[in-house]
């Protein structure tokens, strides 16, 4: 049966890879990378998403301020150097000379201003919008200086202006009403050259990025690939280079093929089962605890994610900030069944399961979810939802009750926690305690200062459980072994290609 399927998604994707060959026939000598992503982007325009699809994305076609250097420190990218007022609330950045748009348009402090008024203009509707709450004003010096007024220190404020949603955009092009959501442009590594949706992705070298020498690929084809078993005959046939989370089941084949390499590493997500603790049934607190002491966390880490940590509360397993709740829920049927009981929760009362279809991991864990909350007494129906779905009705709309993600890795974790306690988070967990705490973390600095005021916060988010808390996971991603230098953004979970070589 194993074998039937390989041979069909070999076909399926000799047929897709064929016809992206017949329609752009690569130059000769070419150096073409060959990536299977999991699904559409929602849209790649940086300032109007919060989907892990577009960052890993158009990390590749937009630049950054400053941005994590392989360590995790942030070091100088767009700006080349800045520097804070000691009341911080002045920060000054003197950007690099000689950066160019993908359109033609010589990057300026104009650019960033127009690009940071655009983010937090309430007419765009960003959902990054809050990170750049503290800023009052952006003025450009003169055209490499540019100067941030905040009206209270702002911590997280790098970090923000570090991570995807701080892509510079060029200013003529905001003012023009540019489509970037299907058009992007930036300074970035890579050009969009052509998005069909379902099917591809293709990023061309940008010949005039600052960064001498870089990118060193010619291109990347980004192929739309949901179905797992299509990426790994990809990998093995030599028609995909590089595949991103790596299913379990699937190692011992790449791992038997000559030309395949496997990295393992843990990665800085947050796998969880959301709640949506505005239904009425599961803002009691004793059924959200059933939920957690429902699920064997290890079980589902090992089958579903290819093995991980188990975690107790909102913080990924290896961050500064974590502090370790899981002993809160063993995994325990019995204590399940009883908070049920008491919560007069059992048979008659329906509970739906929104997966991501895209993402088959989550399936496979939701899958096992339902099992295990079947057998404390549970009735839970899974509902499948394509990606763009998922975004819009899940976590913009809130139509669930149960939900199945991870959440990637942020450079501050004011990005992790920011607007938790509040109604404007997706899971709709109210504490106003959690909420101060959390304000008052974004204007402190000092490592040890602001982790006293996260580790209450993140014991409250383990007492009152908003969240199936489940853990953090290994990452495999597999890469044939004439791939070189392909880095994934520490914390952050995107895609670098600008140092990848295929030989």
């Amino acid at each position: 049966m194993k074998k039937s399927i390989y041979f069909f998604g070999c076909l399926v994707l000799t047929l897709l890879l064929g016809t992206a060959v017949m329609i752009n026939p690569a130059p000769a000598q070419a150096k073409t990378l060959n990536f299977a992503l999991a699904g559409n982007p929602d849209t790649l325009d940086p300032h109007k998403t919060s989907g892990t699809l577009t960052f890993q994305t158009i990390k590749s076609v937009y630049d950054t301020l400053a941005e994590p250097d392989m360590s995790g420190k942030l070091v100088p990218a767009l700006a080349d150097r800045w520097q804070v007022s000691e009341d911080a609330l002045t920060w000054t950045f003197f950007l690099k000379k000689g950066v160019v748009f993908h359109n033609g348009d010589t990057f300026t402090a104009h650019d960033v201003k127009a690009t940071f008024d655009r983010v937090m203009d309430k007419a765009t509707a960003s959902p990054k919008a809050k990170e750049f709450r503290s800023i009052t004003a952006i003025e450009a010096a003169d055209d490499f200086t540019v100067i941030f007024k905040l009206k209270e220190p702002s911590s997280p404020l790098l970090a923000t202006l570090a991570s995807g949603w701080g892509a510079i955009l060029p200013k003529s092009l905001i003012e023009a009403g540019h489509d970037f959501g299907n058009q992007p442009v930036g300074t970035g590594p890579f050009v969009l050259k052509n998005w069909i949706r379902d099917s591809r992705i293709i990023l061309d070298k940008n010949e005039k990025y600052w960064i001498k020498g870089h990118p060193k690929l010619d291109q990347i084809i980004m192929h739309i690939i949901p179905e797992r078993s299509i990426s790994v005959q990809g990998l093995i046939s030599g028609q995909i280079d590089v595949a991103y989370l790596i299913d379990k089941d699937d190692l011992p084949i790449l791992e038997a093929s000559k030309d395949v390499k496997i990295d393992k590493s843990m990665t800085a997500l947050i796998l969880v089962m959301s709640i949506n603790c505005s239904n009425p049934v599961l803002q009691d607190v004793r059924v959200r605890q059933a939920l957690n002491h429902a699920i064997d966390k290890q079980k589902v880490l090992d089958v579903a994610y290819g093995g991980g940590k188990p975690i107790g509360t909102f913080m990924d397993y290896s961050n500064a900030y974590y502090r370790d709740f899981a002993s809160l829920y063993p995994y325990n049927p019995e204590k399940a069944k009883k908070l049920l009981a008491e919560a007069g929760v059992g048979q008659d009362t329906v509970f739906e399961l929104f997966l991501p279809q895209n993402y088959e991991i989550h399936v496979k864990a939701g899958e096992m979810y339902q099992d295990m909350l079947t057998k404390v007494g549970l009735n839970v129906k899974i509902k499948l939802v394509d990606w763009s779905t998922w975004i819009s009705d899940v976590y913009r709309g809130g139509k669930y009750d149960l939900t199945v993600i991870d959440h990637t890795g942020k450079l501050d974790p004011d990005g992790t926690l920011g607007s938790y306690g509040t109604k404007s988070r997706y899971v709709k967990w109210i504490n106003p305690r959690a909420a101060e705490l959390i304000g008052q973390a974004r204007k402190v600095s000092g490592f040890e200062n602001r982790k006293r005021l996260y580790d209450e916060v993140l014991e409250l988010m383990a007492n009152e459980v908003p969240f199936m808390y489940l853990g953090s996971s290994y990452r495999h991603t597999a890469v044939r072994k004439n791939v070189s230098d392909f880095r994934m953004t520490p914390k952050l979970d995107t895609f670098d290609f600008r140092w990848t070589t295929v030989n």
